[in-house]
């Protein structure tokens, strides 16, 4: 995805996202239950973000509003080739990282073991049953929440719907707060399906299809 509009994310700005990460998914409900403890939750999200940037500045395209950084987008454009082993390299190396921190922060292993637990939560398998790889995968869509409800969030999404739109590409994503919901729907986005394995946590799997679908009423 490419646009004339938005901020392309350079690697010095990656220690500020993940500070914006950290706040915006302070509460978020998937985090919550997978890192119940709230000393360790504070602890590790900075960390945790710190390996998702480092893995998704090589593998996806990120963006924010303007240099302020107040929103952060990370897309993963799933029409574009990909180096193979970059890609594989890059997730194997934020693994590793990602499990190093869960066990330092909690040499219980709880969390440790809530990960591998919740790792459908995390790994949007979910899209493979899409078969659609002209398709827009939205990872992260966030605003500081001292900003939030000042359209942000709406000027970020309107530009990966419009890429969308003159790419006939469908667009994928996950929430795991069903407050989300109301305002992706505003966007055209349909639940596809509502994941809800080992914990009591839902994960609503949202599509916002192609054009050419919404007129032919049928699916890429």
């Amino acid at each position: 995805m490419v646009s004339d509009k938005l901020y392309r994310v350079q690697k010095k700005d990656l220690p500020k996202l993940e500070q914006l990460l950290s706040r915006c998914f302070a509460d978020d409900p998937l985090y919550h239950t997978l890192i119940p403890d709230p000393d360790v939750r504070k602890r590790l999200l900075p960390e945790l973000f710190h390996c998702d940037m480092d893995e998704f500045y090589a593998t996806c395209e990120i963006f924010s509003e303007n240099e302020q950084l107040q929103g952060v987008l990370v897309v993963s454009d799933e029409a574009e080739p990909y180096n193979i082993f970059q890609y594989y390299f890059s997730q194997a190396i934020a693994a590793l990282q990602t499990d190093t921190y869960l066990i330092l922060e909690d040499p219980s292993l709880k969390t440790f073991r809530n990960f591998i637990k919740g790792e459908q939560y995390l790994n949007a398998s979910w899209t493979h049953r899409l078969h659609q790889d002209q398709r827009l995968h939205v990872v992260y869509l966030a605003v500081d929440p001292v900003v939030q409800h000042h359209g942000i969030a709406a000027f970020l999404m309107n530009e990966v719907i419009d890429y969308a739109r003159r790419h006939k590409m469908m667009i994928s994503l996950e929430t795991h707060n069903e407050k989300n919901l109301e305002f992706y729907q505003k966007f055209g986005f349909q639940v596809f399906d509502v994941l809800e394995k080992n914990f009591s946590l839902k994960q609503y799997c949202l599509i916002r299809p192609c054009e050419e679908d919404a007129h032919e009423r049928k699916r890429c």
